[in-house]
């Protein structure tokens, strides 16, 4: 099992050393789209809190932090083949995806989700809306 030490992105790149960076953004956009990953990388992506997870907590494995975790793999492990799961991310039912998706946008200046970012400059979420409007001003500015 790989380590859950370490910062996020300390992970992330160790994982993509282990098993290659396509490998872990195929798993992160498997994730980000509702399908199911292993547990090795659901433990670089959580973290600490994983083991929770895995035990049911929060929804468990078909909660929302999975997709938050996967976003935030993206984050760090960028792959475009993950831009329409990025941009489906908008609609999730989960503030956290939602504004994780706004900050991988932003973060890689994902051009297509230009398009789609104004129904999250809108949201209910402060913090979405926040992200969004930071999203818009890399694309834009």
């Amino acid at each position: 099992m790989p380590t859950d030490r370490g910062s996020p992105k300390q992970r992330i790149e160790q994982e993509c050393s282990r098993r290659g960076p396509a490998a872990v953004a195929d798993g992160c956009i498997a994730l980000l789209t509702g399908d199911d990953a292993d547990d090795d990388l659901l433990w670089v992506l959580g973290g600490a809190a994983t083991q929770q997870v895995i035990d049911g907590a929060e929804g468990g494995r078909n909660g929302y932090w999975p997709r938050v975790w996967a976003a935030r793999g993206l984050l760090h492990n960028w792959d475009d083949r993950a831009t329409a799961a990025v941009i489906a991310a908008f609609d999730d039912e989960a503030w956290r995806v939602r504004e994780m998706a706004a900050k991988v946008v932003a973060a890689h200046r994902i051009d297509a989700a230009l398009e789609s970012l104004p129904k999250l400059l809108h949201d209910p979420i402060p913090r979405v809306r926040a992200a969004a409007a930071r999203a818009r001003m890399r694309l834009t500015g």
